[in-house]
């Protein structure tokens, strides 16, 4: 049909038309470039649009998100890319429309910022909300909740404290479940185990903790509380947030019976001595590298580290949040006080692949 619109109008009007159809094919193959089962990127935002590629299930951030823009007039377009974000970065390149980029776990929002796919900010209301070892020391990145791994114990166990390097003593012989060590929460913990005790000390730690499972490490965290109450385990290792999951949820369904069946006690790093925290994984952003409404994802991150959003983060998704004096839920409040281990994230990602290698060296996963 195209060709034929051409040939019946005047010279001029032919190179008009031709200009015109090679603009519409070049705008149908790029709408086309979006990854199978993925949405397609959004246009570059405009002066009241913010463009948020984030591989957070959308339903956890959308309250978020409408706070936002009911406070601010900036609407927010979601691209929920499960898989593979550097590689659609790098592919879209200059043209990316991405202004904010948004995951979870440390070390892929560092992935992120080596591959190139970031830029630094300077923002004196992200610095005040957020600690030093929690963001880029040149804002590049930043945390936005936190995640604690915590330990479930059986809610009638004469247990009061606990030290991650507990779980490998003899005493606690076929008591522990825990998920896949190759999970990335998990080989967060271990590369901070590396970081504090060394990777020798990690390594015999490591077969204790393989020696004292009470099944194979596989399943999620919910599975460890599942089989406390079903008596295959007294503790594992998992996720604070899960519980707050569990215990709110419907009186009598199967995770209400989970999560009451537990008990949370905030595990620290003995090695680290005096200084010896919890182990936190975080939820996080970064402004990308070519976003075409910088000043707007500047002002989403803002907005993320206020006392309202942060508020929403600790009633909604029962995250611990990254900034001091926020109101907990009540169940996630029940846990106590947390003290953060302050390794910075960057020392912990560091030892991430050697971490992975010491969990094949000792099957922890067969």
């Amino acid at each position: 049909m195209l060709p034929d619109v051409v040939s019946h109008v005047r010279p001029a009007g032919r190179r008009f038309a031709a200009v015109a159809m090679v603009l519409l094919l070049s705008a149908c193959n790029r709408a086309s470039d979006a990854p199978a089962g993925e949405a397609a990127a959004p246009s570059p935002a405009q002066g009241g649009e913010v463009n948020l590629y984030t591989t957070r299930e959308p339903g956890l951030v959308q309250p978020l998100l409408d706070a936002f823009t009911a406070q601010t007039g900036v609407k927010v377009n979601t691209v929920f890319v499960r898989d593979g974000l550097p590689e659609r970065l790098r592919a879209e390149g200059e043209r990316s429309p991405a202004d904010v980029l948004m995951t979870v776990d440390s070390g892929n929002l560092l992935d992120l910022v080596e591959a190139g796919h970031t830029q630094p900010v300077q923002s004196d209301m992200l610095a005040a909300a957020i600690p030093a070892h929690l963001r880029g020391a040149d804002g590049e990145w930043f945390a936005l909740s936190l995640r604690d791994r915590v330990l479930y114990a059986r809610k009638d166990l004469a247990l009061d404290g606990f030290a991650y390097e507990d779980l490998a003593r003899p005493e606690w012989k076929g008591k522990v479940c825990i998920r896949s060590g190759q999970h990335p929460y998990n080989t967060s913990l271990i590369a901070a185990m590396i970081a504090h005790a060394g990777a020798e000390a990690t390594e015999r730690w490591l077969r204790g903790v393989k020696a004292n499972l009470a099944r194979a490490a596989a399943g999620g965290d919910r599975e460890v509380a599942r089989d406390i109450l079903g008596g295959i385990c007294d503790i594992g290792i998992a996720n604070a947030y899960y519980v707050g999951r569990m215990k709110n949820s419907e009186e009598g369904s199967e995770q209400r019976q989970w999560g009451d069946a537990i008990k949370v006690i905030r595990p620290v790093f003995a090695s680290a001595g005096e200084a010896g925290g919890t182990h936190v994984n975080i939820s996080g952003a970064a402004v990308a590298r070519h976003a075409p409404n910088r000043d707007g994802a500047v002002r989403l991150l803002e907005f993320l580290v206020s006392d309202q959003a942060q508020g929403l983060y600790a009633k909604a998704n029962y995250e611990y949040p990254v900034k001091a004096g926020v109101e907990l839920d009540p169940v996630v409040a029940g846990f106590g006080e947390m003290k953060i281990d302050p390794l910075p994230l960057t020392e912990v990602a560091r030892h991430r692949k050697q971490a992975s290698e010491l969990v094949d060296k000792v099957g922890f996963d067969n």
